[in-house]
């Protein structure tokens, strides 16, 4: 998330350096080369799957764990890719795209890939696997990594991925949990973090199955005014103890990106329904604050910066319609 917004800001200072006050010489992205720098000794492992955690002077601490979800040693080529061509330094897209790969390497014999993993041995130690927590950005990066930098290998990947997990997790518009080996559903949750699938779609030309999954989420929200964590599709209501709502903007990006594409006026209505809601329940002097009961909108003391740097851009973007940004060619970071 940080490295990605400093490599927006300069490239957004570079573009426009016309439009500025003072001169720009490229000071933001050394920053990011700074960043970037001090997360690179979290790749040396046996795997190339990178640690999840480094601190960012002394390097990867001696007893830090070495377990690490898909999602985050899967979710850098984006940044880290960009930043290789803004300097013409190789290394961060080689790292970033090796631990891409050796995470689909150890995928199951059903081109699944599980949930967490010991970046020392590459044995799974989680073997659900979904399109929700601990995954769900892993599709995405394994997409926009191909359309930013013409990798067929990652599309071929991505299209292999692709068709496993409609073929083993999709049960109607919803998409289940399964054991990456047997295909046996492990879970019926529709998770809050899920809701980013029918965007990705969009981006495919799926716009009917997108659809179809977005008025599924956007059924829940109209039930319960947000999207719990987790939702039971067999119940009918928020999973115990998940029922809280930290502000996530996975289902706003659903919803600008499948208004773009379609226009369609109740996707329009769904964002305004996130509006209303955001405003009625959330809105605080300094802020807003995450909902910690669903069920009770009883608030929590938190709003973390995935609501400022998504959440927000992507409502004004789909209430802007002729906005700049809406016309341009370019690819959204998983942190917008």
């Amino acid at each position: 998330r940080m490295l990605g917004g400093l490599l927006s800001i300069h490239i957004q200072a570079d573009t426009n350096s016309h439009k500025l006050t003072k001169p720009y010489h490229g000071e933001i992205l050394d920053l990011a080369v700074d960043l970037a720098d001090r997360l690179m000794p979290a790749f040396r492992t046996p795997t190339g799957i990178p640690f999840s955690r480094v601190n960012l002077v002394s390097g990867v601490p001696p007893k830090e764990s070495p377990e690490t979800c898909t999602a985050g040693a899967g979710t850098l080529i984006v940044e880290f890719g960009v930043l290789s061509k803004l300097t013409g330094d190789p290394s961060y897209l080689n790292v970033s795209r090796h631990a891409l790969l050796a995470l689909w390497q150890r995928r199951s014999t059903l081109n699944m890939v599980g949930n967490v993993i010991n970046v020392n041995s590459g044995v799974w130690l989680r073997q659900d696997s979904g399109i929700g927590a601990g995954i769900d950005s892993y599709f995405e990066y394994l997409y926009k990594g191909y359309v930013l930098f013409n990798d067929y290998e990652l599309l071929q990947v991505f299209n292999t991925a692709y068709a496993a997990v409609r073929r083993y997790q999709k049960k109607g518009p919803w998409y289940y949990t399964v054991h990456m080996h047997s295909g046996q559903v492990m879970k019926d949750w529709a998770e809050a973090l899920m809701a980013f699938w029918p965007g990705l779609q969009v981006s495919l030309g799926h716009i009917e199955e997108a659809s179809n999954t977005f008025m599924a989420f956007y059924s829940i929200w109209k039930a319960q005014g947000f999207l719990p964590e987790a939702f039971s599709v067999s119940s009918s209501q928020p999973v115990s103890g998940a029922s809280y709502y930290p502000l996530r903007p996975e289902f706003a990006e659903s919803t600008y990106l499948l208004y773009q594409a379609t226009r369609d006026y109740r996707v329009m209505t769904a964002g305004k329904s996130i509006v209303r809601s955001l405003q009625r329940h959330c809105k605080v002097d300094c802020g807003y604050a995450a909902i910690a009961d669903v069920n009770t909108k009883r608030l929590e003391d938190r709003m973390d910066s995935f609501f400022l740097s998504e959440m927000c851009k992507y409502l004004f973007l789909l209430f802007d319609e002729e906005h700049e940004l809406n016309k341009a060619d370019l690819v959204f970071s998983t942190e917008g």
